[in-house]
């Protein structure tokens, strides 16, 4: 009787570790299904480039599908609701942006939890921002923007996509950091904000990189400066804010994935690094250059702690431009 008590009970304890081991060996296999990458805006912007170029290198490397969907509308709060409400195994992520690290300073009561629901993967893409102004405009250079700034409070203005944009708060940040009362003019979307500032409706516009490289390019814009700590081989002759003598300003904006809480941390760091895998490729960063992009890579701890100091970042300036949660 003891022997088969003592049978059975090694038999449960192996059966015990095999279930254990077969756990962990699960958590940390991704992809073992079909992954649907949520994109919470519409078609075509940075943030669906993105994630279909790193979705499809993701796909030669697992050969496993990877599906990029749009879940457009309410600043991004309809896609990102839909990734919280997923299942925690890797097979729904999301692709965000640093207008997620802004959510709390323009809703009052989102319906998830900001800081614990969504867990920061890692950066796809970082694109710097470059302050444009129209290419008859008498400023050829930052200082004498911020000069004339200064000493005319309120006569400039500066286009954005809409109140409580990333445009706006980017160039809410601008007045504080440069100690000038630039006037906030919100269009109906980015491209609008574009075109308002190449016909001459407004005098400032500080906008992805992407999206100012063609203008630049085309003469219809003048770059003035570029963020981060280098120059864009593409706006080769563009100082950045710090050389342009603003280096408090150093907006850069990135495009990453999170996914939803209780996905086993093994998943996460297997999902990091194949994604880090994927942004080594030559043609894939050739691809990003092209744009005025940079591949991301980031570590997941370093990503929560990037959206946790620009979240606070965000919520001060839109404070300060009087910009209230609704």
């Amino acid at each position: 009787m003891q022997t088969t008590c003592t049978s059975w009970l090694r038999a449960g304890a192996l059966a015990l570790g095999l279930t254990a081991v077969t756990i962990a060996q699960a958590a940390g296999t991704w992809p073992d299904r079909p992954v649907r990458i949520i994109v919470p805006y519409a078609a075509g912007g940075t943030t669906d480039f993105s994630a279909r170029l790193v979705a499809q290198k993701l796909a030669e490397q697992t050969g496993v599908s990877f599906v990029v969907e749009n879940k457009a509308g309410g600043s991004g709060t309809i896609g990102a609701l839909q990734v919280v409400r997923s299942a925690p195994d890797g097979a729904t992520l999301l692709t965000n942006d640093t207008s997620y690290a802004m959510l709390p300073a323009l809703f009052a009561d989102l319906p998830w939890d900001h800081a614990h629901d969504l867990v920061p993967v890692t950066t796809l893409v970082q694109t710097p921002v470059v302050l444009v102004v129209p290419a008859n405009s008498p400023f050829k250079t930052l200082d004498a923007l911020r000069t004339y700034a200064r000493q005319h409070p309120g006569k400039l203005n500066f286009g954005s996509g809409g109140a409580g944009s990333s445009a706006h708060l980017q160039g809410a940040l601008f007045n504080k950091d440069a100690g000038v009362d630039i006037t906030h003019v919100p269009y109906k979307g980015a491209g609008e904000a574009m075109l308002g500032l190449v016909s001459g409706q407004v005098d400032v516009l500080i906008t992805a990189a992407p999206t100012a490289m063609p203008q630049v390019a085309g003469h219809r814009a003048r770059a003035l400066a570029v963020s981060g700590a280098h120059r864009l081989p593409a706006l080769g002759d563009v100082p950045t804010f710090a050389e342009a003598g603003l280096p408090a300003f150093n907006v850069v904006n990135w495009f990453g994935l999170s996914a939803p809480k209780g996905t086993p941390p093994q998943v996460i760091q297997t999902i990091a690094s194949d994604v880090r895998k994927a942004l080594a490729d030559p043609a894939l960063k050739a691809r990003l250059a092209e744009q005025g992009a940079e591949p991301g890579g980031i570590s997941p701890e370093e990503f929560a702690a990037r959206i946790k100091k620009e979240t606070a970042v965000w919520s001060d300036t839109a404070r300060s431009a009087g910009i209230t949660p609704h």
